[in-house]
């Protein structure tokens, strides 16, 4: 039998007997798929491992891209500790801003640490290998977190909305309970958006073939392996991310052009300079973090695309989580006069210390 199948196993992690069915060849039910295409009678064995490809056909730069991707990721996972630590430890920033910016330094660590752990392992392991269950487990959280961050970026742009256009109503718009409850609504609604997709994809049989020509468990390449109808996932799946992405998306060009309108008339010019700088800084990572997703989810799936679709991947499953913690928050000087505030207490620490 094949490396990575196996019998008995269903997606839905069920024990029983093999699964086979008898339909006169040419007649199983999906025949697209070429294994089923390719057996005589139908005959269903489901796999219990998928071979994650990953860059593959790049494996004379696989010492390369385990550095990058590992230069990268202690980045990222550095950059948004160090955000989310000053939000909690220094009382100046227990703002609005600052705890959206909390959330999303959080978020950002845990949606990269679902992926580029596991790839950094496969590249120098040379184990692609994955289980169904941990295949689906890694899509679940994967796709909640993105689902959570399409909605706490367009909240983060409507608290600076207020701020810069209504700064009159901010401070009894944006209370601590309606920060609370944005910040909560985010995460609750990309969790349950993302259940629902998972629900329908561990009902699925997985037949082989069991390579997935991706870096990560990622929706198109993964239902492609399956052998079940997936016409009502696919349809699911393209009616939110257009809730999760173009609308969330549209929302913030909304709110940015609001913003932009209000910066023209700010009578200084450095002061209008740096507000655009922030801005335009702000607006192209929120485009490449949309762009992407948009992109890889919502277009057709088509040879063309599907080859750009693993490079485009890397932006926002790698890039943009790293480029944030700079973006929004290490760039602001009240986050700047908050670290050098805790390194000088460090240096104090240190040097009694030494005293004693």
């Amino acid at each position: 039998m094949e490396d990575g199948l196996q019998k008995p196993y269903s997606s839905a992690g069920t024990n029983s007997e093999e699964i086979t069915t008898d339909f006169p060849a040419g007649n199983a039910p999906f025949s697209k798929d070429p294994f089923l295409a390719s057996t005589k009678w139908g005959n269903q064995t489901s796999v219990t491992t998928f071979i994650l490809l990953g860059f593959g056909g790049l494996s004379h730069l696989h010492i390369f891209l385990f550095l990058l991707f590992l230069v990268i990721y202690v980045m990222t996972v550095t950059g948004n500790i160090l955000i989310l630590l000053l939000v909690v430890a220094n009382q100046h920033l227990h703002t609005p801003m600052y705890f959206f910016l909390g959330n999303l330094s959080c978020l950002e660590t845990c949606y990269t640490s679902t992926i580029l752990p596991r790839m950094l392992a496969s590249l120098l392991t040379g184990d692609r290998t994955i289980s169904v269950s941990g295949c689906i487990a890694q899509f679940n959280v994967f796709s909640s977190l993105a689902a959570v961050e399409c909605f706490l970026l367009a909240v983060m742009s409507y608290d600076r909305y207020f701020a810069i256009c209504k700064p009159l109503h901010y401070a009894s718009q944006m209370n601590g309970r309606f920060c609370l409850q944005l910040a909560s609504g985010s995460w609750v609604s990309g969790f349950l958006a993302s259940t629902v997709t998972t629900s329908l994809l561990s009902q699925f049989t997985f037949c082989g073939p069991n390579e997935i020509d991706h870096f990560f468990c990622d929706f198109t390449p993964l239902i492609k392996l399956s052998c079940s109808d997936t016409s009502v996932m696919e349809l699911v799946t393209f009616i939110l991310s257009c809730v999760f992405t173009v609308v969330g998306f549209f929302f913030i060009l909304i709110s940015y052009a609001c913003i932009m309108s209000t910066i023209l008339q700010i009578p200084s010019t450095t002061g209008r300079q740096k507000a655009f700088s922030t801005c335009s800084s702000h607006l192209i990572v929120v485009t490449i973090f949309y762009g992407t997703l948009m992109m890889v989810y919502m277009l057709p799936d088509t040879a063309t695309l599907r080859a750009l679709n693993k490079m485009l991947s890397v932006f926002y499953t790698s890039l943009t989580p790293m480029v944030n913690p700079l973006i929004y928050s290490l760039r602001n000087k009240e986050v700047e006069k908050a670290f050098r505030k805790i390194l000088r207490k460090a240096g104090l620490l240190r040097k009694r210390i030494a005293e004693n």
